[in-house]
């Protein structure tokens, strides 16, 4: 399989023409100035001259709302993937943008450069929370612009925040399964953070914001990725990137975060799982040697950080031992050996009982 690689280009509040309550892109991209097609080509240039032969390749313009902005200054900037594209030196162009910056002028020039995918930052699909968020459009503007897109042939990604403003559980399971709904290619979760130079950091100061702990962001998160994963939609990132300056103590003033945030969710989704077949089973486990074999790219995510779970599993259970294996099988299939009988946990058919005896789906 080849390798997939991105070539990250930020357009930092370029046409951005709101100010949400949790946005400062010059302390989230680390970038103050705008990007020009010279600076473009040149990242590109730096970026190919480093990817192994016969890999996967992508342009993606991140930050501020790429559509907001002049449409000539647009045509400009996709120019140049264009060109490395039609040459066959890239694969594909996607940008991320706002859902009231779509329409069908804006998806025609975007047809036009042969742009991919296009990701909206939707962030929550509960009026409520759009507005105490300063996020400037309604959830009607993402259903319009999602139908857009998909209708011109775009891949469509979606994005949202959990713990914003007004934010609860119940509404971010509301906007997960509205999300699923619009079928879109993939999504990315992040956890609301209070970030320097912000009016959600005058909000948190003057202690008219609660930030959600990091527990309850990785609860939350982990009933959305058993959503995601049963409805075959793929998370693509879970969690705001780890910079020099994304950091507890350096632009990061409160909240959930953690530089390995996805790996905290997939660990929790994992011990959730297990408690529960374990409890199906209804078997005494005192003293017994528990085995598990899994695919090897799943043996961190069960072992948990700092060996959390085992830590966990061996209380709680009373295992003598855990010993795991990595094997080459399906990533959705873990096989639990108890006192030498082999069990079998299918990990799709073990969530969609899960999330109905916990009534998150019907």
């Amino acid at each position: 399989m080849s390798r997939h690689y991105i070539i990250p280009i930020f357009v930092p509040h370029f046409g951005c023409p709101h100010d949400c309550v949790f946005c400062n892109q010059k302390r989230i991209t680390g970038l103050s100035t705008n990007v020009t097609p010279m600076e473009v080509e040149k990242i590109i240039e730096e970026h190919l001259a480093t990817f192994i032969p016969d890999s996967f390749i992508e342009v993606a313009f991140y930050g501020g709302s790429f559509t907001a902005i002049d449409l000539d200054i647009q045509s400009k900037l996709l120019e140049v993937p264009y060109k490395f594209k039609k040459i066959g030196k890239i694969n594909n162009i996607r940008l991320s943008t706002r859902p009231d910056a779509i329409d069908e002028t804006i998806l025609g020039n975007l047809k036009k450069y042969t742009v991919d995918t296009i990701e909206l930052g939707v962030q929550s699909l509960d009026d409520k929370v759009l507005y105490a968020s300063g996020r400037g459009h309604t959830s009607e503007d993402v259903y319009r612009a999602a139908k857009f897109i998909k209708s011109y042939g775009f891949k469509l990604g979606l994005q949202m925040m959990i713990g914003l403003p007004g934010d609860s559980l119940d509404k971010d399971l509301y906007t997960c399964k509205e999300f699923i709904k619009l079928s879109p290619s993939c999504v990315r979760v992040y956890p609301t953070l209070v970030i320097k130079e912000t009016f959600l950091e005058k909000l948190y100061l003057n202690e008219k914001y609660r930030p959600i702990s990091l527990e309850e962001a990785v609860d939350i998160s982990s009933l959305l990725l058993m959503l995601f994963n049963i409805n075959n939609i793929e998370v693509i990132r879970m969690g705001l990137q780890p910079t020099e300056n994304i950091q507890l103590g350096k632009d990061v003033v409160a909240g959930p975060f953690h530089p390995a945030f996805r790996q905290l969710v997939e660990s929790n989704i994992f011990k959730l799982l297990f408690e529960y077949y374990i409890k199906f089973l209804n078997i005494s486990t005192e003293n017994m040697i528990l085995k598990i074999e899994a695919n090897n790219k799943s043996i961190s995510s069960i072992a948990g950080q700092k060996s959390s779970n085992i830590s966990y599993f061996t209380e709680k259970f009373k295992f003598k031992k855990i010993k795991i294996y990595p094997k080459e099988i399906d990533r959705d299939i873990i096989k639990i050996i108890l006192d030498e009988i082999t069990y079998e946990m299918d990990f799709k058919s073990l969530i969609m009982a899960y999330l109905k005896d916990n009534f998150i789906i019907d």
